[in-house]
């Protein structure tokens, strides 16, 4: 290796570290402030705090656990029907025929170029006038329609999911060599049989991606719960800590924990999914 591509690498790696260390301040900050009085935020910003406040983790968590809880119970039934939806979806559309195929898949396609924004107000209407009468303590008070229950939060989540979940996993699905199908076809595998023992396997990797994307997206999610929640006991984290900041505490650091407890779940979710992720992300992109 000469000395120029030597000096190439050592400039392009210098450049990573500062990327990472920029990504990742912020990161730190929320650690160091969630150990700091209002005082020394506003007067010692970047200095190391002077004494440990463990009380402000507990007293997060006392005010946002239920809104943790709420967002993994959404998250996780998100995930499950938007992976399964989107993966039979996808198989259909890459394996098999019927009329009106592309035209169906292209109105699928055309929906990703539709702002939600400009669909919020008329999906908020759609979902008040839906004919739900109340609910229990599970789903939420309900009242008006499907307004402040879960199934507000759900049916929405794996409905637009489903749009770059279908495109995604057809890809894939078209990717995968035809004569496995047709091996399993000849041997009487009906396609539900093919679905589930080939197909879906094979395609795992897409599917975690899809998982990971889908529940960071529900977990982080601000505008629709806000709009569309108000019973506290089904509220998600995003909204939730916003109100324990405005209502539930007096020291910033609390609300600091407040963040750092509420990134746990999508920090273990990475942990455990990032082998597949990684796999999912690259699989394609190089051709044998």
């Amino acid at each position: 290796m000469t000395r120029k591509a030597i000096s190439k690498q050592i400039v392009v790696i210098a450049l990573l570290l500062i990327l990472v260390a920029l990504t990742l301040l912020p990161f730190y900050m929320t650690i160091m402030m969630s150990q700091k009085t209002n005082g020394e935020i506003i007067n010692h910003f970047w200095a190391l705090p002077k004494q440990l406040h463990p009380e402000y983790y507990s007293n997060a968590w006392k005010y946002i656990k239920i809104y943790i809880f709420n967002s993994i119970i959404v998250g996780a039934i998100a995930v499950i029907g938007v992976t399964w939806l989107s993966s039979l979806s996808g198989y259909v559309f890459a394996r098999l025929d019927f009329p009106g195929k592309k035209i169906v898949f292209l109105l699928i396609l055309a929906l990703m170029m539709v702002p939600g924004i400009m669909t919020l107000i008329p999906a908020f209407l759609w979902y008040k006038e839906f004919p739900l009468v109340g609910g229990n303590d599970w789903l939420g008070r309900g009242g008006h329609g499907f307004l402040n229950t879960r199934w507000v939060l759900c049916i929405p989540y794996i409905a637009g999911g489903q749009i770059f979940g279908i495109f995604l996993c057809r890809t894939f699905f078209e990717n995968i060599p035809n004569s496995l199908f047709e091996a399993a076809r000849i041997d009487g595998a009906s396609e539900m049989q093919i679905y589930f023992r080939i197909g879906l396997p094979l395609v795992l990797p897409i599917v975690a991606t899809l998982a990971i994307l889908t529940f960071v997206g529900v977990y982080n999610d601000y505008i629709w719960p806000l709009i569309t929640v108000s019973d506290k006991s089904i509220q998600t984290f995003s909204v939730g800590v916003t109100k324990f900041t405005a209502d539930g505490n007096l020291e910033q650091g609390e609300a600091m924990a407040g963040y750092m407890l509420g990134s746990i779940p999508l920090i273990i979710v990475f942990i455990f999914g990032m082998k597949y992720y990684i796999q999912g992300i690259t699989q394609g992109a190089v051709k044998g």
